[in-house]
């Protein structure tokens, strides 16, 4: 639910943002809004994916991270113990040392560390999501023939563009949020400074 409501956000964006879109666009051309990371969040398997994701993050990473702990200590104790005893090789003393650095350099980007891991591991089970999307996305682009297509950051008032969210999502049957099936250019003209919608109340 989260993740739909983050892509009606960004059609939201689309709509108030007002950012650049390329002025030497020729008039007349046909003009497409989309974004494939968007679309993939709309997918049921987006949520499949997002759930097995959390159970690795707390089961996996959280047994890794626990394997890093006790070996962390099991070094500083040991590092403690052989320096007391004094008998204990400088060559032996600097390799626990060193694994013990190594270690700790791990535990203190543990957050950065999983967080990369968590998002390759997103990424491989919904590469073929990934794939069906790009392959539907084509096979719009060769009926619709758009001259260019934007994401929601692309565009201003007074841009013409068609919304291809519902094309897309036709050719995959699924089902959009409301915030991705609507008219852009409707909305933009909606939130334009100059029309009822836009203009400041006193």
């Amino acid at each position: 639910m989260k993740k739909v409501l983050m892509a009606a956000a960004l059609f939201t964006a689309l709509c108030f943002g007002f950012n650049k879109l390329n002025a030497q666009t020729p008039a007349g051309s046909k003009v497409g809004w989309f974004d494939i990371e968007i679309m993939l969040q709309v997918m049921p398997e987006y949520r499949v994916a997002d759930s097995l994701t959390q159970i690795y993050q707390r089961d996996t990473l959280g047994a890794e991270y626990q394997v890093y702990m006790s070996e962390y200590q099991r070094l500083d104790s040991t590092l403690k113990a052989d320096s007391a005893k004094g008998s204990v090789s400088k060559t032996v003393m600097d390799y626990n040392n060193q694994q013990k650095q190594q270690i700790y350099m791990q535990l203190i980007y543990w957050q950065q560390i999983s967080q990369q891991k968590a998002q390759a591991y997103q990424q491989q089970l919904l590469a073929p999501t990934y794939r069906k999307i790009l392959a539907a996305y084509k096979r719009v682009l060769a009926v619709k023939k758009y001259d260019l297509i934007l994401k929601p950051d692309a565009v201003e008032v007074g841009s013409k563009v068609e919304n291809v969210f519902p094309f897309v999502a036709k050719e995959l049957g699924v089902t959009l949020p409301p915030g991705l099936t609507g008219d852009p250019n409707q909305a933009l003209n909606d939130a334009s400074p100059g029309s009822a919608a836009g203009a400041a109340k006193p």
